[in-house]
């Protein structure tokens, strides 16, 4: 599944293409996503100009030209399991599975293709208030919201891993299953310890490094693994800096001592048994 660095690198490769044009039509081919793209979308759409683009989580968003000069309609885009959008010119050949145009007034299209179909393209009247897909969501880890102090208070009693408490998107958004394990490697915190039992100072060091390890991955253009590729249709390069995430057996980069791999719930996870305590 894409992670907020793919979905980020994303962002920022489709904003010049889409901001500042108007959505001239929309040409549906199948709403079956995880959540149907409803009948009244290209009525929503068409006819609008993309103003912004932003980032909630894994949730791109696309900011609409109010129609009332004050209103933040959106559209947004989900990338599930297999998720990808592409700038294309419109007579582009169609795949198997390009479920959904917005055609742009330069004659291009923002495309969505998603072959297991568990995304989501929908439409956020800003009417509606806060949108149900949002609600529980923790802060952005480069958010203010998001310290060492937040993840202390917020883990007082829990007996969860720590991996499993920063996975938890109810906590911070975006320290998914890689990200979570090359944060905790370089914090020195070994995946399986209780959330409750990490220190003050060692969530500040966390929090640090979730920061570090998601701009980084940003900087390099996310991960590559399986289906995500950019905006443009590249790949990432993050995955040549890994430390312990996929590295079972291979020597430690830091000490040399052989990776380890455990299952934390119904995920693999990597770490090194002499660096994280």
């Amino acid at each position: 599944m894409p992670e907020l660095p793919e979905v980020e690198t994303i962002r920022r490769g489709m904003t010049p293409h889409v901001v500042g044009r108007t959505i001239a039509k929309v040409i549906v081919r199948d709403a079956r996503l995880r959540w149907p793209i409803p009948l009244h979308f290209a009525a929503f759409a068409e006819g609008r100009r993309v103003i912004s683009t932003s980032r909630r989580g894994k949730y791109l968003l696309l900011h609409l030209e109010p129609l009332d000069g004050v209103s933040d309609d959106k559209i947004i885009i989900h990338l599930g399991m297999s998720g990808r959008v592409f700038v294309l010119d419109a007579n582009h050949a169609l795949l198997k599975h390009d479920h959904l145009d917005l055609v742009l007034d330069d004659g291009r299209v923002l495309r969505y293709h998603d072959p297991r179909r568990f995304g989501a393209v929908l439409p956020w009247p800003a009417a509606e208030g806060e949108h149900a897909l949002m609600q529980t969501m923790g802060p952005e880890p480069f958010s203010d919201a998001f310290s060492g102090d937040y993840l202390f208070a917020k883990s007082r009693g829990k007996t969860a891993a720590v991996k499993t408490f920063l996975m938890d998107g109810g906590v911070v958004v975006g320290a998914g299953n890689i990200y979570a394990a090359e944060s905790l490697f370089r914090a020195g915190i070994r995946p399986t310890r209780p959330a409750g039992k990490v220190t003050r100072a060692e969530f500040t060091l966390l929090a640090a490094k979730v920061r570090e390890v998601l701009l980084e991955a940003i900087t390099q253009g996310g991960t590559t693994l399986r289906d995500f590729a950019g905006a443009d249709g590249a790949s990432g390069y993050f995955q040549q800096d890994l430390y312990v995430y996929g590295r079972e057996g291979l020597p430690c980069r830091v000490c040399g001592t052989p990776i380890k791999l455990l299952r934390l719930g119904n995920r693999q996870s990597c770490y090194c048994p002499q660096c994280q305590h």
